[in-house]
């Protein structure tokens, strides 16, 4: 991998396998013929110098170093780029509409009876009561997100979703896909992770299944996604969350990472490090995916990004599968923005410019 701040040869995110954080890549690079304007200045620092970082606004065409931008970008955005006083002026972005009908669809929602919502409810009741005993344990459960009590609410939070699967052109998938031409389920095997891979255990796997069963129902996690001019798509906690809640699992297309070294995917994550790197697998949300891929990452290895960071992204072995799921790694306030560490436990992308 290049040392310089803004080239990333391995587009994406490494979930650790033994409890520790990491985040993914939300860029692409611009070909090298976009920045041969011999005449542009960056708006902001006057000089033409280091024409390779000069990012030029899709509206006015004005210039700008990618060092000069408050904050910086560490690199070329991808899709078309406003720069902030032209962003200022554009349209906001528009919202799906908040029909249940259409909501109900889009997601694909079980159209359940009374009797089987009572079912799900005593199931969470239950979780909650064993969860509650596990604390005084030497080990710590998962617990299964709790979703907002008002159905409206959550209409509004899965609409919000529907929006950002709606504007970057992604389908909603709540699970791993296996396409023809792509990486076959048989290739995701958690015996070829280097080291070994955890087992999800037994109570943590029904934790996940029930977060799992609650989606299909239409009780959604406590977020929304909401749109920022600095951070594109993020997502908020809609209510409070406890430490170790399964905020939720990071799903889409799986490949192999060989194929997909130089991909102009915006979000890939990885899924299975093999000892044997032709074996390597990275889910690939850029055609379907689900709230994970808005989620973003932060520099944890400053003080700031430190307290900024309140998930970690782990990769298990779950029923012989390897998945990769998102957990709260601290309580959160209602209204907070959720991040998980970008760099990984192998320092490999070059964060020092994140804000």
């Amino acid at each position: 991998m290049a040392s310089a701040p803004r080239v990333v040869a391995r587009r994406r995110t490494q979930a650790t396998n033994s409890i520790r954080s990491s985040s993914r890549k939300r860029s692409k690079s611009k070909s090298a013929d976009e920045f041969e304007y011999d005449d542009t200045r960056c708006e902001e620092c006057g000089s033409g110098d280091f024409g390779s970082e000069l990012l030029l606004c899709d509206q006015c065409d004005r210039g700008f170093h990618l060092f000069c931008l408050r904050p910086i970008l560490a690199s070329v955005p991808s899709g078309s780029w406003y720069c902030p006083s032209c962003f200022a002026n554009r349209k906001t972005i528009a919202r799906f509409p908040l029909v249940q009908t259409k909501i109900v669809d889009f997601f694909r929602i079980q159209r359940t009876s009374q009797s089987s919502e009572k079912v799900c409810q005593d199931a969470r009741k239950k979780r909650r009561r064993t969860s509650s005993l596990a604390t005084s344990k030497k080990k710590r459960r998962l617990l299964p997100y709790s979703p907002s009590e008002d159905a409206a609410r959550r209409l509004e939070q899965m609409a919000s979703l529907a929006t950002a699967l709606t504007a970057t052109g992604a389908e909603f998938s709540n699970e791993l896909t296996y396409i023809h031409g792509m990486a076959p389920k048989l290739a995701n095997c958690p015996a070829y992770e280097k080291g070994g891979m955890q087992v999800l255990s037994r109570e943590d796997n029904e934790a996940l299944n029930l977060c799992k069963s609650m989606m299909g129902k239409g009780e959604c996690p406590p977020l929304m996604v909401v749109f920022d001019p600095v951070e594109g798509f993020t997502v908020e906690a809609d209510k409070f969350i406890k430490d170790l809640t399964i905020i939720t699992e990071y799903v889409g297309d799986v490949d192999y990472l060989e194929r997909r070294e130089n991909d102009d995917g915006d979000s890939i994550m990885t899924l299975l490090c093999a000892a044997d790197s032709s074996k390597s697998l990275v889910i690939c949300p850029d055609k379907r995916s689900n709230i994970a891929r808005f989620i973003n990452g932060i520099n944890n290895h400053t003080p700031e990004g430190k307290k900024k960071q309140n998930l970690k992204c782990v990769r298990f072995d779950v029923d012989g599968e390897a998945r990769v799921l998102l957990i709260a790694n601290r309580d959160i306030s209602k209204g907070e923005r959720l991040y998980y560490d970008y760099n990984a436990y192998e320092h490999e992308y070059p964060t020092h410019h994140f804000v």
